[in-house]
């Protein structure tokens, strides 16, 4: 019998979190559906932890060379049978109810193309965090994902086949055709090009769930020189961008270029970087001003606690992040229950 639903969870030395993330798949209410993990060529013993798991529902495929994030989605979606394809990855985990409020949106809405959810961030070693991605649910056009990215991360979207099959491309590996949907020369922003394509490219539409359905892991540590990584793979993207949608780029592009700098002023704030954080803080001010003035408390925030780790002594700057991460996360907390979600998303 054909499922409804196929995860795809692509799978590439992560032993110490791939158990849980697979448990949240098997754990779901929603029952009608198949797991096809991709291992990328793990190293360490993600494949044989994946391996224990007896369900007829999971299956493995395994590529006979690491070829990256995008690759190993574009497997599990040509091996899909799902009407709908939902992405999980292997260091994050879903609610119980994740598939079920995805499935039950998309088959009420049939114009919905991307349907997605508020995510809860979860610490390194799994704890969950009273602090949510907020982003805008409805009502999104091509101009808002580009500057936003709503979907926030790769473990939030349930997508129609129909949707995925309308953005197909053929590209050659030795000499082999084969279809793709995220484009492969992509290491990082390969999720907001493929979404960007979508909603661009095609009459689908984008919307969002209001309860905290993904947990996403925050990183642990890392380098403020990735960060730079991750920006140049953005710009690679903009690059693309300007042939599908060259009036969109031409209006907005500034504008997205300096929330990308803030996205990433913030990620150099949690890895700790004072001087990275105030540098990528201050040029997305100088790239786009309008964004004070479109997103005051957002940016002035950002600038401030920049600004604020690079200057204050370490314990001032700490007891100041930890007094306003409490008045942040009571903020959000009552944003979701007013809009109507219950505690025990929460």
């Amino acid at each position: 019998m054909t499922p409804k639903i196929t995860v795809v969870m692509p799978v590439y030395n992560v032993q110490k979190f791939v158990k849980k993330a697979i448990e949240s798949v098997l754990a779901q209410t929603f029952t009608d559906f198949e797991l096809i993990i991709v291992n990328d060529c793990a190293t360490d013993n993600s494949l044989k932890i994946c391996q224990q798991f007896d369900d007829r529902r999971v299956k493995i495929i395994n590529h006979v060379e690491n070829k990256g994030l995008a690759a190993a989605r574009n497997t599990g979606i040509r091996h899909a049978l799902g009407k709908y394809v939902a992405f999980l990855d292997s260091d994050d985990m879903w609610h119980a109810e994740k598939l079920q409020r995805h499935c039950a949106h998309l088959d009420a809405n049939p114009h919905v193309g991307i349907s997605f959810s508020r995510s809860s961030f979860m610490s390194y070693d799994g704890k969950l965090l009273d602090f949510y991605q907020m982003p805008q649910l409805s009502n999104i056009d091509a101009a808002h994902l580009l500057c936003r990215n709503p979907v926030g991360n790769g473990s939030a979207p349930v997508i129609r086949r129909e949707t995925l099959n309308d953005i197909r491309f053929q590209s050659v590996h030795r000499h082999q055709l084969y279809s793709c949907y995220f484009d492969e020369k992509f290491r990082q922003s390969e999720d907001i090009e493929c979404w960007l394509r979508i909603v661009a490219t095609t009459k689908w539409k984008m919307e969002g769930l209001p309860q905290p359905l993904t947990y996403y892991r925050l990183n642990h540590g890392g380098l403020s020189a990735n960060l730079l990584k991750q920006l140049a793979s953005w710009e690679q993207m903009i690059s693309k961008a300007r042939y599908f949608a060259p009036k969109l780029l031409k209006r907005h592009e500034n504008d997205a270029r300096a929330y990308q700098l803030r996205y990433l002023a913030r990620q150099a704030i949690r890895m700790k970087d004072g001087k990275m954080a105030a540098k990528l803080a201050t040029e997305a001010l100088k790239t786009s001003p309008k964004i004070l003035k479109d997103e005051m408390g957002r940016t002035i925030s950002t600038v401030s606690a920049a600004y604020m780790q690079l200057l204050l002594p370490t314990f001032a700057y700490h007891w100041l992040e930890s007094l306003g991460q409490k008045v942040i996360g009571s903020i959000q907390k009552h944003k979701i229950s007013r809009d109507g979600v219950s505690s025990m998303f929460l």
